[in-house]
């Protein structure tokens, strides 16, 4: 008589993009994306400048219209939600921001407390409690509460923007170059707080980046993004014998390979 086995069960799928397509006029920038995200899995999606990484996250967050596919999350298709439907489910989204786009005439807990207000119609005094916790979670202090994001340096505006994201509370957190313009120190805090603050929340993310330092950090699962297509997928432990000779590229940041960079003379 054979043992019986126990088998970890597999962990539903959070987001499903199929045959995702978006063009600006003749500009074919996704040409069928096919992607899914587990529940509590952190995907690093890499590729160069311009070959559509945040034009992917805008069109599953719904900030841009696909012309073709499905984007499933929680297995409800979203592609074409309106209204209240949409809004509904944007609240289970949180979003860091490539450059942070907090407000600059806001004081820093006003901009992580901004959708609470403006999107729950929380009372102020309650969301700004709440953005006071959230501000402990990434290592600010209570005085940096009232100033405001001129008063701060990049890192800290990165950390207040962080804040924001998971002030909700989201399932779904997408982060946006997240680490860009940062020194490596900062950046990897950044990349340090990221994992920690998911792992609290138990969210799925999806980060965008060109950092490699970043990806082998926050990742559970790689893709790589060219010409529109995935072009690879797998768990980080696997980048490095990937076997794919754009990934290799641009892991290692070779000007030569496959992916060719035109330079215009002027």
């Amino acid at each position: 008589m054979k043992a019986k086995t126990s088998k970890k069960p597999v962990a539903p799928a959070k987001i499903v993009v199929k045959g995702l397509a978006k063009a600006f006029g003749r500009k074919k920038v996704l040409q069928g994306i096919n992607i899914s995200v587990k529940k509590g899995e952190s995907l690093v999606v890499i590729g160069g400048s311009g070959t559509g990484k945040s034009v992917l996250l805008k069109n599953i967050i719904g900030l841009m219209q696909s012309d073709e596919g499905s984007i499933l999350i929680d297995g409800q298709e979203t592609s074409k939600l309106t209204g209240q439907a949409r809004t509904e489910m944007m609240r289970k989204f949180g979003y860091l921001f490539q450059g942070g786009a907090l407000f600059d005439s806001l004081k820093i807990w006003e901009n992580v407390a901004f959708g609470l207000i403006q999107g729950k119609g929380m009372a102020r005094d309650k969301a700004k409690k709440i953005a006071l916790q959230k501000l402990g979670s990434v290592g600010l202090d209570k005085h940096v509460a009232e100033l405001y994001p001129a008063e701060l340096s990049g890192g800290m505006q990165k950390r207040v923007s962080l804040a924001r994201a998971i002030a909700a509370d989201p399932e779904i957190i997408f982060f946006d170059e997240p680490t860009t313009g940062l020194d490596p120190i900062m950046a990897d805090v950044i990349n340090d707080l990221i994992v920690k603050c998911s792992a609290e929340l138990g969210a799925t993310t999806i980060t965008i980046t060109h950092d490699m330092a970043s990806a082998r950090k926050i990742a559970d699962r790689i893709a790589m993004i060219y010409d529109g297509k995935i072009i690879w997928e797998g768990p980080c432990a696997n980048i490095d014998k990937s076997g794919n000779a754009y990934v290799k590229q641009f892991i290692h940041g070779s000007a030569k390979g496959p992916i060719e960079i035109k330079l215009q003379d002027h």
